[in-house]
Parts: C-alpha cells; structure tokens; sequence
C-alpha cells in the first residue's frame, strides 16, 4: 500500500516445496501487492514461473518491484 500497512497471508499447505505457481491480478500499479505475493510464495518454497495482469499503469513503474525481486516472465494485456 502507497499510503498504509496491510497483510497478506497464505495458507502453509496451500503450495508445495518446488511447485510452479503463476501469479495472475488485475491491475498493475506500484508493484506492491505482487512484489509481497511473489516473496511469501519464494518463501513457502514454490517457484513462480510467471507473473501477469490485465492493466498496467506503466507510468508507476510497478515492474521494477517486481524485477527487484528477480520476478522473470511479467506481461500485462493493456499499458496505460
């Protein structure tokens, strides 16, 4: 969150040491919450193959979030 502290959580059998998960959202802003996704499933030990939205706001470069935690395969459908 830009202007808060919030929490995502997951269940601990939810994913498997070594298992390929995707993660897929609708919108792609400052790189946040995907940013947070993407470590808490690293650290439950799954290996995220791709990351991917339906929007983009380019200008908030959200994908460098992303990039910064080695997330590879990021693609949106539209870029605004």
């Amino acid at each position: 969150l830009e202007y808060g502290i919030d929490t995502l959580e997951i269940h601990t059998d939810a994913v498997h040491q070594g298992q390929k998960v995707a993660i897929v959202d609708d919108l792609l802003a400052t790189g946040g919450t995907a940013a947070a996704a993407f470590k808490l499933l690293e650290l439950c030990g799954a290996h995220v193959t791709s990351v991917s939205f339906l929007i983009e706001l380019a200008f908030l470069n959200g994908r460098d979030a992303l990039v910064e935690n080695k997330a590879r395969n990021i693609q949106s459908l539209i870029e605004y």
